[in-house]
């Protein structure tokens, strides 16, 4: 007879021969028929053929046909139960989709039994069309296969999850225990060790895992866990049972770490897919702060550039969050140089980094206040607001040559034409500080107010210089900006014309062909008035996308007058906007060739 531990350890075997651990972060989202990473045909009528679309997030989306071949077929097939893939279909209209392009540039070995086990970029991240859609065509049931032979599968791994995760809340007949330690600070300021968690596992489950050194001699293990993260390892470890885990952005970072400490890797792959879509959840900043600078301690170089351009983009709420005053130098360093900053304009950068500096100017030093001070970009500042603000500054006394070096640059800048400059050896056109950031105070930006709501579809921030004129369904926000930020441009405008086309029909109404919609469209009235005198002017607009006025979720630029912008799911922002009330931002800027 069997002992009550071994007929567990028997049910456990035969729990994991079922399911070959294939089942995915997030399973069990809705409808229990549906699970995370699902694929299917569509398209055709016939189960063995169409478009493939995967199950993602609680909805079905689509696959470009990008670096897509046989390999990537087969897998999909294989999935589906059927014997083999016969061909892959690239170009074919399978009728209407409205759902988002989920996948783009998968890489398949081929021996994979689900497509998202495949090497995928983040979900959502396509520069395709619904035209890209890949179709496939797999070997029908029954093929290669004698009369009465057929596979009829019965797959019951849905279950599966939950009832391992029962035996782990249950622990019984656990023969292998976890203790979790911290360290600790004790009242003489001795750093000691305290035992938080014991949990309580089954050697067969870790055994997956050889960090946790689960060997047939050891039944007992011990690790260091940070105070922070302590709270979330119970959790951890029963991911490794259910392969489901809640995340939000107090557990993400702790989450990522203990599986890649433990060499949980799929875990540590979709928490790191989650990081865009937390980061604009924490309005204090401290939680973005804390994620670079895990990165920067786990030499993660995608999470640290993602936290980046978030701060980038959002750096003017940053300037007036709790985060603000215990920056590092070196994070706002790695801020100021960037051209992708989204600011009113370069004044506001000078004044917040004087602001940083005079918060903490007992323990920076002049030479890095001068660091911080040069990254400023003196010459896209206005020539007047530069000369009568910067002598009442509480920082010229200290770096008055820096000041006054920056005010005859950008006075210089303002006064000359690109041709003058450019004869002075000194000058170096691709120096940074001649390009400009992306600038919103007036008047280089429009903002258009997008809302669900057919009869609320348009409302535009007024201006004095803004008019508004209606062809039939359409509104047209008219802005009108200088030439160039140059003086020698102040009074030579150039007319824009902003827009948001949702519909064929719209696009055909203003003469444009989009090749999908929505699109954002920016376009010059004026022809472009440079010439051999000036200096050729170029345009390098941007369209930053906002959620509900409150944070930015997506800065894109314009390669001509139109660009597809994200709304009814067919494209995804860097990080989710919950209610859908997109607004969108049009930067005009313009930079010398």
């Amino acid at each position: 007879m069997l002992g009550h531990q071994n007929l567990h350890t028997v049910g456990l075997l035969l729990l994991l021969s079922i399911s070959s651990w294939a089942i995915n972060f997030g399973i069990l989202k809705g409808d229990v028929g549906l699970q995370e990473g699902n694929v299917r045909l569509v398209g055709t009528g016939i189960s063995s053929a169409g478009r493939v679309e995967v199950y993602h997030d609680g909805k079905w989306g689509t696959v470009c046909d990008d670096n897509w071949d046989m390999t990537e077929a087969k897998v999909v097939c294989r999935q589906l139960k059927f014997p083999g893939a016969r061909s892959v279909v690239v170009g074919k209209d399978y009728g209407p989709v409205s759902g988002p392009i989920w996948l783009d540039e998968i890489h398949c070995n081929g021996t994979e039994n689900y497509l998202v086990r495949c090497s995928i970029k983040r979900w959502g991240e396509t520069d395709c069309t619904h035209k890209e859609d890949v179709g496939i065509v797999c070997e029908p049931m029954g093929t290669n296969q004698s009369f009465g032979d057929s596979l009829h599968p019965l797959d019951h791994t849905i279950y599966l999850s939950d009832h391992l995760g029962q035996i782990f809340d249950k622990g019984e007949a656990c023969d292998f225990n976890i203790l979790v330690q911290s360290p600790t600070q004790n009242q003489q300021n001795i750093s000691e060790k305290r035992v938080f968690t014991q949990v309580c596992t089954h050697k067969i489950i870790m055994s997956q895992f050889p960090s946790f050194n689960s060997t047939q001699e050891n039944t007992n293990v011990s690790f260091d866990i940070s105070v922070p993260c302590q709270p979330y390892f119970t959790s951890f470890i029963r991911y490794i049972y259910t392969r489901k885990i809640d995340v939000n952005f107090s557990s993400a970072l702790c989450l990522h770490w203990m599986a890649a400490e433990f060499g949980v890797m799929q875990l540590m792959t979709d928490v790191g897919r989650l990081f865009s879509k937390i980061l604009s959840e924490d309005t204090s900043f401290h939680t973005q702060v804390q994620m670079y600078s895990y990165a920067l301690e786990t030499g993660d170089v995608a999470l640290e550039e993602e936290c980046l351009q978030y701060l980038a983009w959002n750096f003017q709420n940053l300037t007036t969050s709790p985060a603000w005053t215990s920056l590092s130098v070196e994070l706002l360093k790695s801020l100021i140089i960037r051209s992708d900053l989204v600011v009113p304009d370069e004044y506001f950068v000078l004044q917040s980094v004087e602001s940083f500096i005079m918060e903490q100017v007992k323990s920076i030093t002049l030479e890095t206040q001068a660091e911080l001070l040069r990254y400023v970009r003196f010459p896209m500042i206005q020539a007047e607001k530069l000369y009568e603000n910067v002598s009442s500054s509480p920082l010229y006394n200290s770096h008055k040559n820096l000041y006054n070096e920056g005010i005859m640059q950008a006075l210089e800048f303002n006064v000359f034409f690109l041709t003058t400059l450019t004869k002075n050896s000194k000058f170096n056109k691709e120096n940074a500080d001649f390009h400009p950031r992306i600038y919103t105070a007036d008047p280089w930006s429009t903002k258009i107010y997008m809302i669900p709501n057919e009869s609320l579809r348009y409302q535009h921030f007024h201006r004095e210089y803004n008019h508004y004129s209606h062809h039939g369904y359409f509104e047209t926000s008219l802005i009108s900006t200088p030439v160039h930020s140059s003086l020698m441009f102040k009074d030579k405008t150039v007319n824009w014309n902003a827009d948001v086309l949702q519909s064929q029909t719209e696009c055909s109404n203003k003469g444009v062909r989009c090749d999908t919609v929505p699109v954002a469209r920016l376009a010059s009235q004026n022809n472009n008035p440079s010439n051999s005198h000036t200096g050729k002017i170029l345009y390098r607009n941007r369209l930053v996308v906002m959620c509900e006025g409150l944070y930015i979720c997506q800065v894109l630029g314009f390669k001509s007058e139109l660009i597809p912008v994200a709304m009814n799911g067919t494209q995804v922002v860097e990080c989710p906007c919950p209610g859908g009330h997109y607004v969108y931002k049009f930067v005009v800027r313009p930079v010398y060739e």
